[in-house]
């Protein structure tokens, strides 16, 4: 096992660094940004294990940065020993491997042993290519305390974003083994809060709860939205849609995520089954799930359980796996279905819902987290407690059944989604790097000179 990062070098608060070679002296210009996503590349097909709305976020900034003309390196973990060291999948934008640990896919509770050789190879690249960052950009608590670490080299301020946060997952997980969380990441969470430059929340309620559950009062936690791609997600024609898919004219719903417990497959497998057992349509709702793994044998086995449970209460047959999408794709599958179902237990803020919603596809979500801020009821979707499976039925029902409701819910969604432009949330996000950067710098400029040799 790697050292503890903890003993590894220079102390973690450690704010001297250096420049080494390609920095800004201007305090108000950003130039480059180094972006870090540990545990998951912003370039892996959605759906798959750990690849969700995290990875589009980190993508989707980046790329849009990059069209403002600022570089933006993504550091992720190297877990596939064939990957190139550096791919560069939009202009300015590079998504530099890193090796630290096994070059395999490990479980994430284990990479906090390896965020030292982490923030080692991200200084080591930054010599090799001669580059240095205005501003760190972290997502996630794992990326989080890898930028701590890095302030032994760089002086670049920090930006946080969890993504999800480990008191709230918790909290909503009301006990369930699924839904503990680790004495480590909730303290981690905690001291990055009090120790980073400056924390994005993607609503209001995510940096209320980050400031109650977690104790701490400060200013430097901003709301800024997270965003979708407004050329990509837009109307289709639901008939042409459907045909392109191999999908007839059924009522169809939508599921889109990981197979991961905190996104509620087993709740909406509940509700498919209580909504199928009082449907008295001609044609039965269909369920697509978009997420899982499928193998060569069919599917694997996380979805090979969602489909057991759906056996168990008869429904099986409604269910069309469809396993994980590129991003490119998942237009289809929104214009395609009546209505998308967001059941998750925890969101920070439901990237599905705003995509659905830029599609005209209106949204039957839990009230959890970021979703009661993005959803709103009876104006883009509708809202049911998470949990509650006669609710959840009886909501998918009423909008199936109500072709005006679903129009009218479909409209309300079309307006909701225009506010969420990356272009706009980029440009937030730009400003807040500019404003970061600055104050960084000014602190770093007051300090008393350092003799030589010491």
């Amino acid at each position: 096992m790697a050292a503890s990062p903890l003993v590894a070098g220079r102390g973690e608060d450690d704010t001297m660094g250096f420049d080494n070679g390609r920095g800004t002296g201007d305090f108000g210009n950003i130039r480059r940004v180094a972006m870090i996503s540990v545990h998951t590349s912003p370039i892996a097909t959605l759906g798959a294990k750990d690849a969700g709305g995290m990875n589009v976020y980190v993508r989707e900034l980046s790329r849009q940065l990059g069209r403002q003309g600022v570089a933006v390196d993504i550091f992720t973990r190297r877990s596939d020993t064939f990957a190139p060291d550096i791919i560069e999948p939009f202009e300015n934008v590079r998504v530099i491997q890193i090796t630290a640990g096994p070059t395999a896919t490990v479980p994430k509770e284990t990479l906090f042993n390896y965020l030292g050789e982490f923030a080692s190879e991200m200084a080591l690249f930054g010599l090799r290519d001669g580059v240095s960052y205005d501003v760190v950009h972290a997502h996630y608590w794992l990326s989080g305390w890898t930028a701590l670490l890095l302030r032994r080299y760089w002086t670049a301020p920090v930006v946080q974003m969890f993504h999800t946060l480990a008191a709230l997952k918790k909290e909503a997980a009301r006990g369930a083994l699924d839904g503990q969380e680790s004495s480590l990441r909730i303290e981690s969470e905690r001291r990055l809060i009090a120790r980073v430059d400056a924390i994005v929340a993607a609503n209001a309620r995510e940096r209320a709860e980050m400031i109650w559950w977690y104790g701490l009062q400060t200013s430097k936690i901003r709301t800024i939205p997270c965003g979708i791609d407004l050329e990509r997600f837009f109307p289709q024609d639901r008939a042409a849609a459907r045909a392109e898919l191999g999908l007839g004219p059924a009522p169809t719903l939508l599921f889109v995520g990981r197979i991961d417990p905190v996104k509620g497959i087993d709740f909406l497998i509940e509700g498919y089954a209580c909504l199928c057992a009082d449907w008295h349509g001609v044609e039965k709702p269909r369920l697509i799930i978009v997420g899982g793994e499928l193998t060569d044998g069919g599917l694997g086995p996380d979805l090979a359980r969602v489909r057991e449970r759906a056996m168990e209460r008869g429904v099986a047959d409604g269910l069309i796996f469809c396993g994980p999408q590129p991003h490119e794709t998942l237009a289809r599958y929104y214009a395609a279905a009546d209505l998308t179902v967001v059941p998750s237990r925890y969101e920070s803020f439901g990237l599905v819902a705003i995509e659905s919603m830029a599609c005209g596809t209106p949204v039957v979500a839990s009230r959890a987290g970021g979703l009661a801020y993005t959803v709103e009821e009876g104006r883009n979707g509708l809202l049911v407690p998470y949990g509650d499976v006669p609710a959840l039925a009886d909501a998918l029902g009423r909008a199936l059944g109500d072709d005006t409701l679903r129009r009218e819910l479909g409209a309300g969604a079309l307006v909701t989604a225009r506010e969420y432009s990356w272009a706009d949330v980029a440009t937030r996000i730009l400003a807040l790097y500019r404003e970061t950067n600055a104050a960084r710098r000014a602190a770093l400029t007051a300090l008393p000179a350092v003799a030589a040799g010491d």
